[in-house]
Formats: structure tokens, C-alpha cells, sequence
């Protein structure tokens, strides 16, 4: 009985994140395109900032707006983490790329993506060769004789039919969820799942999904095990950002002044 309610209750959070979704792609039609260029730029500065947040760093507005916005000109040297801020938002842009484009999700766009956010050493785009003594995922993952194989049993699951009948939020869910369990990359595997993730989001046409800082703890056990702890965390995001937009939108719409939002 309990197994039935708990199903129950994440179908009708499908239902109801649709709904937000439907509403936003609604609007997203109707607004100038500056109106949605300036929402994807606060947006994606939040995203830098809430990711960064999920491994264990912090970072001020001020510092990811002069690492991206080509028009500052800053002084590195006062920006800690402006290589890695910057191969970041390569990295979205990348996976932005890969959300509007017709370039199905392989196991090589992953490794584009990491390629990406990699700045400095190369090792940390190659398989791990032993398992990390102090790391901020404390879930089980695999051992490194066995990363290869399991990449690509994933790359075989991605593929499947059975994959692309779900629903776009369970399968990017699921996707992040068996990619970190094998936790390929010491350093940027949680990175490039949320980017590989939102890029499936935005070819399936949905909002990006922002995980919060707040739920860091959350997200870190939702890696735990495998229920619909990953997909319910998904939903909420997804249907933040839909919403926050739409009532962006809204408020452009109506021609009223705008007051400054947090994406």
C-alpha cells in the first residue's frame, strides 16, 4: 500500500511540473527575445553559483559576473576560481549547444563536456585510476577496474528503447544517478552530470534544473541508493526555474516595471 501511495504521488508530480512546463513554453513564445536573454543570464549565473555551492565552493556574485561577462575586465588574480568559473560556463554553453542541436547524447558527449570543463590538468579528464581518500560524495561508486565497463553499460542504456519511452525528467534522473554511481572523474563528474543533464532537459524542450544549495545535503543522499529520491529533487528544479520564468514573463508582458528577481 504504501508503494502504491508513494507512485501515486510521483505521477501526480509529473502532472503538475507539465503544467508549469506547458505555461512556460507558452510564454517563452510570447515575450521579446531580449526578455529571455536576460532571464538566461541571471539564470545562468545562479546555475554557476548553485553548482560551485554542491561541491563545496563559494562564490560571490561580483566573481562569476567578471569571470563571464566579456564587457569586465577583471584582475584574475582577485578571482580565486576564474578558470574554473569560466570553463564552466563553457561547458553550459556547450551543453546549450547540444540541447538545441539534433546531436544525440552519447557516452563522447560526456567526455566533450569534461574535456570542457577541464583547465588545467589532463589527467582529470581520463578515467580515475584508484578511489579518492577525501572526496564530497560519500555514496558507493565503483571501483576503477571496472569504470570502463560500466560507462559503457551506461552508454548501452542511454541507447535503449525502453530509455527514451520515459519521461524526460525521470530520464535525466536516472541518467545522473547511474553516472555518478560510477563516478568516472575525481574532480568533474558531478559538474558534467548536472551539464549533460540539463542539456537532455533542453532537448526534450524543458526549463533547466538548478539544484539548490539549499539541498545539497538532499542531493547528496538521493545518490544513496536508487528509488525516486534523484527524480523527485528534478522536479522541483525543473519546475522552479518554469515557474520563476513564467512570472518573469508575466510581469514583461504586462508592461509593469520590473523589479530585479532571483532566478
Amino acid at each position: 500500500m504504501l508503494r502504491y501511495k508513494e507512485k501515486e504521488d510521483i505521477e501526480a508530480r509529473y502532472s503538475q511540473v507539465d503544467a508549469a512546463v506547458d505555461t512556460w513554453r507558452t510564454r517563452s513564445r510570447e515575450v521579446p527575445d531580449a526578455v529571455r536573454r536576460e532571464f538566461a543570464a541571471r539564470l545562468r549565473i545562479s546555475l554557476i553559483y548553485h553548482d560551485a555551492a554542491l561541491e563545496g565552493d563559494v562564490l560571490t556574485h561580483s566573481e562569476i559576473k567578471a569571470a563571464i561577462d566579456p564587457t569586465i575586465i577583471s584582475d584574475t588574480s582577485l578571482i580565486p576560481a576564474y578558470d574554473q568559473i569560466k570553463a564552466f560556463n563553457a561547458a553550459c554553453e556547450l551543453g546549450a549547444e547540444i540541447a538545441h542541436g539534433k546531436k544525440k547524447v552519447k557516452l563522447d558527449t560526456l567526455k566533450e563536456l569534461v574535456d570542457c570543463l577541464n583547465t588545467k590538468d589532463p589527467s582529470q579528464a581520463q578515467y580515475r585510476k584508484d578511489n579518492p581518500l577525501h572526496r564530497l560524495y560519500y555514496h558507493e561508486i565503483s571501483p576503477p577496474e571496472k569504470i570502463a565497463y560500466r560507462m559503457r553499460k551506461l552508454g548501452e542504456w542511454i541507447d535503449d528503447k525502453s530509455t527514451s519511452s520515459m519521461h524526460p525528467v525521470e530520464r535525466t534522473a536516472r541518467m545522473h544517478f547511474k553516472l555518478m554511481q560510477v563516478f568516472p572523474w575525481a574532480k568533474l563528474t558531478g559538474k558534467a552530470a548536472r551539464i549533460l543533464a540539463n542539456a537532455v532537459l533542453g532537448q526534450a524542450n524543458y526549463p533547466i534544473a538548478v539544484i539548490h544549495s539549499i539541498d545539497r545535503q538532499r542531493y547528496y543522499e538521493a545518490l544513496k541508493s536508487e528509488n525516486d529520491d534523484i527524480v523527485l529533487l528534478y522536479l522541483e528544479a525543473v519546475e522552479t526555474t518554469a515557474v520563476s520564468e513564467v512570472s518573469v514573463y508575466d510581469e514583461a508582458l504586462r508592461g509593469a516595471p520590473r523589479k530585479r528577481r532571483r532566478a
